[in-house]
């Protein structure tokens, strides 16, 4: 199965990656194309570039793709799929791409910060299920829990970890870093107390049983909301009709997965067969979970509230180096009036 997350990346920032990417083919301006033109149906052409490979993580996109509901907002939505070896953001800002999701604002703000023209506009998930996953023998349900214990955790997971230890003042000597893969083996033989991992990769969660402890990052303080869609900004400002019409569609097949979750999955796995479809069955609900919570009862899918970006920039901004170029201003990062445009379509469930 796919999570739909970047697991080398996450909320443990890969900067470095970030960056490369976008200076690596001298892309630290703007755009050099907007909106993909009309194809021969006259629909408006969009190309989604993922910061991941397809799963459960964009099945209300994929649902609204193969339900038609792009196409009845005049769109011809394709997606581009990511992976470890596929960048995000220079299709974004070169305009081979219109629109780009990351997996979390983490990096999106980082983009941002190094001086990359981008802005956010929606949010697919209202939190990162990037979480420490321990056992009931050593549980950390709590921060606090952090002292003493040992926490393996993924090539670019320091970052978040040394946030949540500065954030609860926790000396970082309390605390042994250890870094691991995919590899749920050394929780199992109680070699390390603590693992990282998705809440929605269930298949690999599976083989810690029903009484494993999970603490996310949001648990712990670290805000970041995930899956953000975003555009170049001279996409952004030259495109707003279509990028709101696109909004508006995607809405609409989350609307329709979180109603209909088992023919969602169907509706997934038949377009991607290398998915498991036992296992998206069983992570579905979990998925939709993500997608909807309060926030977005009151406010509508793919809804962000601009104080918590606020936070999460503050928080990011404590630790050194985090932001290269400039510390990232609200107004010019992220913007709400797309979901301001679209707010009567999208659902408001939760």
């Amino acid at each position: 199965m796919t999570t739909g997350r970047r697991p080398m990346t996450g909320p443990g920032l890969n900067r470095r990656r970030v960056l490369l990417s976008a200076t690596g083919l001298g892309l630290a301006g703007g755009a050099l194309t907007s909106i993909g033109g009309l194809n021969a149906q006259g629909q408006t052409k969009i190309l989604v570039q993922y910061d991941w490979l397809m799963g459960n993580g964009q099945i209300g996109d994929i649902v609204a793709q193969k339900k038609g509901f792009f196409a009845e907002e005049g769109l011809a939505v394709t997606f581009g799929a990511g992976g470890p070896n596929a960048q995000t953001l220079p299709p974004v800002l070169s305009g081979q791409a219109q629109i780009g999701e990351f997996s979390t604002t983490s990096q999106a703000l980082v983009a941002y910060g190094a001086g990359r023209p981008i802005k956010l506009f929606a949010c697919g998930y209202q939190y990162s299920p990037y979480a420490y996953i321990s056992l009931p023998r050593s549980p950390i349900r709590h921060p606090r829990d952090l002292v003493g214990k040992t926490v393996a955790v993924n090539p670019n997971g320091r970052f978040t970890l040394q946030l949540i230890m500065a954030l609860h003042k926790i000396d970082p000597a309390q605390v042994r870093i250890v870094t691991m893969g995919v590899d749920m083996t050394p929780l199992i033989a109680g070699q390390v107390d603590a693992v990282t991992g998705f809440l929605t990769n269930t298949k690999a969660l599976s083989v810690l049983g029903p009484d494993r402890v999970v603490m996310t990052s949001e648990d712990a303080g670290v805000t970041s909301y995930a899956n953000p869609y975003f555009a170049s900004s001279e996409t952004y400002e030259s495109q707003k009709p279509a990028l709101a019409r696109f909004v508006r569609a995607a809405a609409k097949g989350w609307g329709w997965a979180y109603a209909n979750r088992q023919e969602a999955v169907a509706i997934m796995c038949d377009a991607y067969p290398n998915l498991e479809r036992d296992v998206e069955r069983d992570t579905v609900d979990i998925v939709m979970g993500i997608a909807f919570n309060g926030a977005t009862k009151a406010h509508g899918w793919g809804c962000f509230d601009n104080a918590r970006i606020a936070r999460q920039i503050e928080i990011f901004g404590s630790a050194e180096g985090t932001f290269k170029t400039r510390v990232p201003d609200l107004a010019g990062f992220a913007t709400q009036e797309i979901l301001e445009l679209t707010s009567a379509a999208r659902p408001r469930l939760g």
